[in-house]
């Protein structure tokens, strides 16, 4: 178990932020292609139990294409089980934290079984594409902080997770204010899209052809 302290921040222009994060000399993976795709599903009871107590049952299936740009360059696929819950006294704030289980898992088809066999259901999935960036090794006050840049069906973001002084001030060397941090997590901004569009809730994924 850990405790995950994280924000969103909304990319007006992704080439311009791309261009701070490399002033900074933010690097992402090097092996291969680090833009990754995440197929997430979100578990829940009938009734909405775990998200009415703030929790999360998730699995997500992350898929890497590598290119030619690393020898060590290879495709990938994992799948990922996370729990995650309110953390137990944390003070509400600028920054979202939360308790967070996490584990690889290999056979996500018989774990779906289990979980609808507790009554469980897959009732939400949403897609997206993320590249993690790290600071370089000698910027001391970044130690532990992920620049993760998500391009998703509702828009382009960028999670800050880690140290909340970190995240601090790369939001404010990003050329962002805390009026900017957002909390809400990718449903409640695939509901407000769809609100803002006119469009009923489905399933927060890609167009075809896009």
């Amino acid at each position: 178990m850990a405790s995950e302290t994280e924000i969103k921040l909304r990319i007006a222009d992704s080439k311009e932020f791309l261009r701070k994060l490399k002033r900074l000399g933010a690097k992402a993976d090097s092996a291969g292609d680090a833009r990754v795709h995440e197929w997430n599903v979100i578990f829940d009871t009938p009734d909405g139990g775990l998200a009415k107590h703030g929790q999360l049952l998730r699995i997500r299936t992350e898929t890497r294409r590598a290119t030619a740009k690393s020898k060590k360059a290879r495709d990938w696929t994992r799948s990922v089980l996370t729990f995650k819950r309110p953390a137990e006294n944390a003070n509400p704030g600028r920054h979202k934290v939360r308790e967070e289980f996490e584990m690889e898992v290999g056979d996500t088809a018989t774990l779906t079984k289990i979980f609808e066999g507790l009554g469980m259901r897959g009732w939400f999935r949403y897609e997206k594409f993320r590249t993690t960036f790290q600071l370089p090794a000698k910027t001391l006050w970044a130690k532990g902080l992920l620049i993760e840049m998500d391009e998703t069906p509702v828009g382009m973001f960028v999670e800050l997770e880690g140290p909340a002084d970190a995240i601090d001030k790369a939001a404010e060397l990003l050329g962002f204010t805390q009026k900017d941090y957002v909390l809400k997590n990718y449903l409640t901004l695939y509901i407000e899209d769809c609100r803002h569009r006119g469009e009923q809730p489905s399933d927060m994924v890609f167009r075809k052809n896009t």
